[in-house]
């Protein structure tokens, strides 16, 4: 879990290198950095969801990311060279990790396995 809250405190402040940060700035959406947050939110959900106390950061971190990626990447001057219905899967798991982070359980029928996108 540590690891995961490291990488999640450096996406959520947008440091170099972080997706948030190419996103926003550079209007790259690198792939090897959303799976790098993608993959340390599913730790968070897993790890935070039976507690009734959330660190303020992560929440704040996890709603702002399932609300900014979408909104920013909507506009239709964004660079796009996936295929579409890439975008339009990680735009879903963020939204699902985002839910699955607030409510405690995710609204997959288990076992339910995160394929990695």
């Amino acid at each position: 879990m540590d690891d995961a809250l490291r990488v999640l405190r450096r996406e959520f402040e947008s440091v170099e290198g972080s997706f948030l940060l190419r996103l926003r700035c550079e209007l790259v959406w690198d792939r090897a950095a959303f799976s790098r947050l993608e993959q340390a939110m599913r730790v968070g959900c897993e790890q935070y969801e039976s507690h009734d106390d959330l660190p303020r950061w992560v929440a704040e971190g996890f709603y702002e990311v399932s609300h900014f990626v979408a909104e920013w990447t909507a506009h239709p001057n964004f660079p796009r060279p996936q295929p579409a219905q890439y975008y339009q899967d990680c735009l879903e798991r963020l939204r699902d990790l985002t839910e699955w982070f607030f409510r405690g359980w995710h609204a997959y029928q288990e076992p339910h396995v995160w394929r990695d996108l």
